[in-house]
C-alpha cells in the first residue's frame, strides 16, 4: 500500500481507504457469499484473509493507518466458535489494546471496529462495510502520512529570525 494525500472531506473525488482483516473461517466466507448472493456494498474495503483473527498482529493495524488506510476493520468467528478454540478472545484483548493505544495517538475510537460475522452472515459483512464507510466519510481522512511530515517538520532546526539573533547578540 503506498502513502497518498487526500482532498478535504467532503470534496469531490475522496473516499475512504478500509484494510480488513478477515477470519478465513467465517467472516472471509461470509464476504465470499455476499458476493456470490449478489449483495453490492460499498468498494472500500481491501480485505486480507488471514486462519484466524487472532493472527492479527496490532502492528499491523498501525501499519495499515502509516501507509494510508482510513479505517481498519477487523472480522472474527462469534465468541465461542473459533476454529481455534480462542483465537477471537485474543483478538478481543489485542482490539481493547488497540482502542487504548489510537486514542494515545489522536486517531478516532470509529476508525477501527471489531465485528463477529458468521460464514452465514453475509449481509452482515454488506451493512458493517457500508456503516462503515459512512462513519469514514463523515469524519473525513486520516492522512496519517501527510502527519507524520508535519511533525517531521516540526523537529527541524529552524532558523532564528533577526529579532531572535539581535536579542540573542545583545545579551
Amino acid at each position: 500500500m503506498t502513502a497518498r494525500t487526500e482532498p478535504p472531506a467532503g470534496s469531490s473525488g475522496w473516499t475512504p481507504r478500509i484494510v480488513a482483516f478477515f477470519c478465513n473461517w467465517c467472516t472471509y466466507t461470509a464476504a465470499d457469499l455476499a458476493g456470490v448472493s449478489r449483495l453490492k456494498h460499498e468498494p472500500n474495503a481491501r480485505v486480507i484473509r488471514l486462519m484466524c483473527s487472532g493472527r492479527v498482529d496490532p502492528q499491523f493495524v498501525l501499519e495499515a493507518f502509516a501507509h494510508g488506510a482510513d479505517g481498519v476493520l477487523i472480522g472474527g468467528c462469534h465468541p465461542g466458535d473459533c476454529h481455534y478454540a480462542e483465537g477471537n478472545y485474543k483478538m478481543l484483548r489485542r482490539f481493547r489494546l488497540l482502542q487504548r493505544t489510537l486514542r494515545q495517538l489522536g486517531i478516532e475510537e470509529s476508525r477501527i471496529r471489531l465485528e463477529w460475522i458468521s460464514a452465514a452472515e453475509g449481509e452482515k459483512v454488506k451493512a458493517v462495510v457500508n456503516d462503515m464507510v459512512h462513519q469514514l466519510t463523515v469524519l473525513g481522512p486520516l492522512n496519517l502520512p501527510g502527519r507524520f511530515r508535519e511533525w517531521d517538520g516540526e523537529l527541524e532546526p529552524s532558523t532564528p529570525s533577526a529579532a531572535q539573533e539581535e536579542s540573542i547578540h545583545a545579551s
